[in-house]
């Protein structure tokens, strides 16, 4: 396909109007395709009044509201870059993000699970307190010009949601059709934050080429079709939710039932009352829904595919998800946010012990190469080496960073990876490990580098290396080693709290232990490795 996101969507809404494209159960909200993309052309018309152009860059920093998803196809629409912010973010992080995308708008809800962005975004941005709607000026954030809130409610030097459909009207329907033409599907439309095991998060740039043909594939993948419904209790702000979610229905012209924040109880009846075809989630969201109390009494047999991905999926949750809820073809897809985020995919005809077993084989015009780490040269079947991938999917690079691009993207065009897999002789993929020390908690990628930048501000602490050690709920969990300066103490306690609130709970590490040296090499590089040994027989796993 080579259409722009905003295209995709006239095209599907051009084909079948009527039929449902967003349903909210729990806000009785129904959209038809007609209906959406009136509503998100609508929106492109209200930011393009806001002075919004093609290619600036635009940040939502909000669950999965409907105006999240209204803002991802509007944006695709008028051009505008669309930034997306962990809702887990706190003050470091969203400051970092800001600055470092040249963001020109913010989108932002109130408050999440008891936090309030608005206090967290006048702490950073002081003079928005004080400045018109639209003509901020911060020393801090000299692109910042335009919040936007979502709510009912006024805040000085913000404007609300209602205030862009009052502006549409003095931008006319031909105006944003012809920025709708002048869009290229080869164009960045999508910036995601992502990180290394060194330094700070990146800004992943994806086309409307790599994030539609991605999705269409998937789509294929799952035989998804216009009679289908997926509900996605995953959040936009990864491309689990917004590409594998929101623009995989629109490929294929399915209704998405999003899920505002995850809720055991929300999905299941959310799945029996709109007869949902389709589900979505990471292993922790199947095993909460496969035990809740109360799910006997819940009719899944509507279900039939959806995407299991984020983490390693246990085998037996697996099996229990295709037996008690009805999810037979249910599929594994694995990839990374650099490839869009799909590169392999199980089919929905592949044999059970291949579906729990494996992540799949390559997606398809998708090329996957196992290699032996640091060169470019390919293993045999079954050898495990790195897991490098080629094709449209792959990213346009790092948002002002070449050098990290270089090295995730080699000359030839292949995306290295930085996990460890093995591959049989029909090109079915198990991922056996990591290069980089990245640790998967519930689905959430946790980069140690970030958190022990952030440990080093703490006035005691030395030195702090992050691991990751094995978690039966989560996969993993966080566990920090931590070195104090001469002559001080500190408590595990005094340490979380310095963390809590400054960066996302996730990233806080959940054991904290003390040490006066690490296990080092000749060479005096620190052994992680080793680290992760004594947290896990301190730990007994």
């Amino acid at each position: 396909m080579n259409v722009t996101i905003g295209q995709l969507l006239e095209e599907t809404a051009d084909r079948q109007p009527d039929r449902d494209a967003v349903v909210y159960p729990d806000r009785g909200l129904r959209y038809s395709y007609k209906t959406f993309n009136q509503l998100c052309r609508e929106a492109a018309r209200g930011f393009m009044k806001l002075g919004i152009k093609k290619g600036e860059h635009m940040a939502i920093w909000a669950s999965n509201r409907p105006e999240w998803v209204t803002t991802q196809f509007a944006a695709g629409k008028m051009g505008a870059v669309l930034v997306t912010v962990n809702t887990s973010y706190r003050l470091t992080e969203l400051e970092y993000l800001l600055k470092q995308s040249d963001s020109t708008t913010l989108i932002l809800m109130e408050n999440y699970r008891g936090t309030s962005y608005i206090d967290m975004l006048y702490e950073i941005v002081p003079e928005l307190k004080t400045s018109e709607p639209g003509k901020l000026q911060s020393k801090k954030f000299p692109f910042l010009k335009n919040v936007i809130v979502l709510g009912e409610r006024g805040y000085p030097g913000m404007y609300q949601w209602s205030d862009i459909f009052k502006l549409k009207d003095e931008v006319s329907e031909e105006e944003l059709d012809k920025r709708i033409q002048s869009l290229d599907p080869d164009d960045v439309i999508n910036m995601q934050y992502t990180s290394g095991t060194t330094g700070f998060p990146k800004g992943v740039m994806l086309s409307h080429n790599n994030l539609v043909n991605n999705a269409a594939n998937i789509a294929a993948c799952m035989k998804l079709t216009s009679s289908d419904r997926m509900c996605i209790p995953v959040p936009f702000f990864h491309c689990f939710g917004s590409v594998l979610g929101t623009l995989t229905c629109v490929t294929a012209g399915a209704a998405m039932v999003p899920i505002q924040e995850f809720d055991v109880k929300q999905v299941l009846r959310a799945v029996q009352d709109e007869r949902c075809t389709a589900l979505h989630g990471v292993p922790t969201m199947f095993i909460a829904e496969l035990n809740d109390p109360d799910f006997d009494k819940y009719d899944l047999s509507s279900l039939r595919t959806g995407i299991m991905a984020g983490s390693t999926c246990p085998i037996e949750v697996m099996k229990a998800v295709a037996e008690k809820m009805c999810a037979r073809e249910m599929t594994i897809v694995y990839g990374q946010t650099e490839s869009s985020p799909g590169i392999t995919q199980t089919r929905t005809d592949d044999p059970l012990e291949i579906r729990v077993s494996t992540v799949g084989r390559a997606l398809p015009n998708v090329e996957v190469k196992i290699v032996q780490p640091g060169t470019n040269k390919a293993v045999h079947n079954g050898a495990r080496g790195e897991l490098c991938t080629r094709g449209y999917h792959v990213m346009k690079g790092y948002y002002k960073d070449p050098e990290a691009t270089a090295e995730a993207i080699d000359e030839d065009g292949w995306l290295h990876t930085g996990d460890l897999a093995v591959m049989d002789e029909n090109g079915y993929c198990k991922i056996v490990g990591r290069l980089k020390d990245m640790i998967i908690r519930g689905g959430e990628n946790i980069y140690p580098r970030e958190i022990e930048e952030f440990l080093y501000q703490h006035p005691k602490v030395l030195d702090a290396q992050v691991v990751g050690v094995p978690d039966e709920k989560y996969g993993e969990q966080v566990m920090a080693w931590i070195k104090l300066k001469p002559g001080q103490t500190a408590s595990a306690e005094e340490i979380r709290d310095f963390c809590l609130g400054r960066i996302a709970s996730f990233k806080v590490p959940r054991y904290i232990e003390f040490c006066e040296e690490y296990p080092m090499t000749a060479s005096g590089k620190i052994q992680k490795y080793k680290l992760r040994e004594f947290g896990r027989k301190l730990l007994n796993r």
